[in-house]
């Protein structure tokens, strides 16, 4: 059995203030995009994995699919699997790859195994997994809050907008970049910016992780010049990068402008 595990943007960030946790509160909308991972398991005499496509180096024991597996097996009896993962989300992206993964393991595996567990469990279990990772349950778009674990759906659709995703070959400390940004609440809600027309969204809509990601890695602020000037209409980083993408109203073949990144363009579906 086979699934198609796809990645997010980040549509908006906002960091509204510091928790006693040490953690930061935020406000951001999730919206799937079309680029994806397959997964794939069968029954087998004994549980095993397999990684392919972009090389992740790390244990098997560590990739999210496992864990999601072994949360599942905590309060459910799951045979033994042949696990088989081609990735091709790039990790460290602000993608949410691997929470995707590990979401759609807990729904292929209650699939597969006929285990009958609700969306709700579902999501609580993918919660001890990763903040976001119970968003790929339901797979819709949501604005979230608190450390990014709390979800209220919204209607919003960019289908047919042109998606341009580059990610440039650096690294970006998801907390050094919260170390130096100076939290705020916005002026304008995202639930209100995002029902107005995505031609509004450049001088509305801000990731705060710029201010402080940009000035460290002036690559990654050269994509989004490079997207604008090539016609998005809407262009930002995602979470704390180090991908960027652009909205375009027309197809993009933008891969020449940046021969040294990882770029995926395609349809908004």
């Amino acid at each position: 059995m086979i699934c198609f595990p796809n990645a997010k943007i980040n549509l908006g960030l906002n960091i509204v203030e510091k928790r006693p946790d040490g953690y930061h509160n935020i406000e951001t909308v999730f919206y799937p995009i079309p680029i994806k991972d397959a997964l794939e398991i069968a029954e087998a005499p004994s549980t095993s994995f397999t990684q392919t496509g972009i090389p992740i180096d790390a244990p098997a024991e560590k990739n999210l699919v496992m864990k999601a597996l072994r949360a599942i097996k905590q309060n459910y009896t799951v045979p033994e699997l042949q696990i088989g993962l081609l990735k091709a989300i790039p990790f460290g992206a602000g993608l949410g790859g691997g929470s995707a993964d590990a979401a759609f393991m807990l729904k292929l595996v209650n699939q597969y195994a006929h285990l009958q567990i609700s969306d709700d469990e579902l999501e609580r279990i993918a919660s001890t997994i990763g903040a976001d990772c119970p968003f790929f349950i339901r797979n819709q778009p949501v604005f979230a809050t608190g450390i990014g674990n709390v979800f209220q759906p919204v209607r919003l659709s960019l289908a047919g907008w042109h998606l341009c995703l580059v990610k440039p070959d650096v690294a970006v400390s998801t907390a050094a970049a919260y170390a130096q940004v100076k939290p705020s609440r916005p002026a304008i809600s995202l639930c209100e910016i995002i029902n107005r027309p995505v031609s509004e969204w450049k001088d509305l809509m801000i990731n705060d992780f710029e201010g402080s990601v940009f000035p460290a890695f002036p690559a990654i602020q050269s994509v989004k010049e490079k997207l604008y000037a090539a016609g998005a209409v809407y262009a930002s980083m995602s979470g704390s990068g180090s991908s960027v993408f652009g909205l375009f109203p027309s197809e993009t073949h933008l891969k020449s402008l940046f021969p040294d990144c990882f770029v995926w363009e395609g349809l908004m579906e």
